[in-house]
């Protein structure tokens, strides 16, 4: 499972490369339905990919018995609701909720930067882990940089990529038609 995961790390960049590319040529005047269409599926897709964040961090609790530290509270604090938000969003049609879901995958984001940071270098941890559970743990690095707090990191981004990338787009052609 850690592979498959790991594997979803790289097709998440890969959506986060394609949507960012894709804002960037409509602001140009170019792929503007493409544009659209990515910004008309942003919703599911963070859904997606929040859920799936979701449901590998009770794997590997759960599952894997890999016990989750503190900082990996924090994200957990972070990710879960984005999820359930988002599917109540998908549900009831609504997009009022992308301000609520950014502020979450932000602050998320900052915790899993950090988290990240401690892995690679200990002495960056501050007295927010505990001893019994610390979080200079490193459960599993696939490919040499893989590890869960990355996963998270790579989920937030994602997150924020999808919802935030049409919404530029959306922007900068109004101004010009206006």
């Amino acid at each position: 499972m850690q592979l498959l995961f790991s594997l979803l790390v790289f097709v998440a960049f890969g959506i986060v490369v394609l949507y960012w590319t894709v804002a960037l040529l409509a602001r140009r005047g170019k792929c503007l339905q493409l544009s659209d269409d990515l910004g008309r599926v942003g919703l599911a897709i963070a859904f997606l990919v929040s859920t799936t964040s979701m449901l590998g961090s009770l794997y590997f609790s759960e599952i894997a018995n890999y016990e989750p530290c503190r900082l990996c509270w924090y994200q957990r604090i972070f990710m879960y609701p984005i999820s359930i938000v988002l599917l109540v969003a998908l549900i009831r049609r609504r997009r009022d909720v992308v301000p609520y879901v950014l502020t979450l995958a932000l602050l998320g984001s900052v915790i899993s930067v950090y988290h990240y940071l401690v892995e690679w270098y200990p002495t960056l941890e501050s007295n927010v882990c505990s001893l019994d559970v610390p979080c200079t743990t490193v459960w599993f690095r696939e490919f040499g940089f893989i590890s869960l707090p990355q996963m998270a990191l790579t989920g937030f981004v994602t997150v924020f990529t999808v919802l935030v990338a049409p919404q530029i787009t959306r922007v900068k052609n109004q101004a010009v038609s206006e």
